[in-house]
């Protein structure tokens, strides 16, 4: 029965360090598009928080000069 703590714990660990690249993502993009966007910084912020992963790799393909 020990081991399901460990588990839980592993879990929990796990979705704050997803929930801290998400977060970390949507600030790069955000601060990035200010500087090398034409479009708005704040719908590229919205587009990675929606789609992650999708979002980023749009951004860096189309959204950067």
């Amino acid at each position: 029965m020990a081991v399901m703590p460990s588990i839980a714990i592993l879990g929990l660990l796990m979705s704050l360090l997803f929930l801290a690249v998400h977060v970390a993502m949507i600030i790069w993009t955000y601060s990035d598009a200010n500087d090398n966007s034409e479009q708005p910084a704040f719908l590229w912020a919205v587009v990675v928080f929606l789609a992650p992963l999708l979002g980023l790799v749009l951004y860096l393909l189309l959204g950067r000069n």
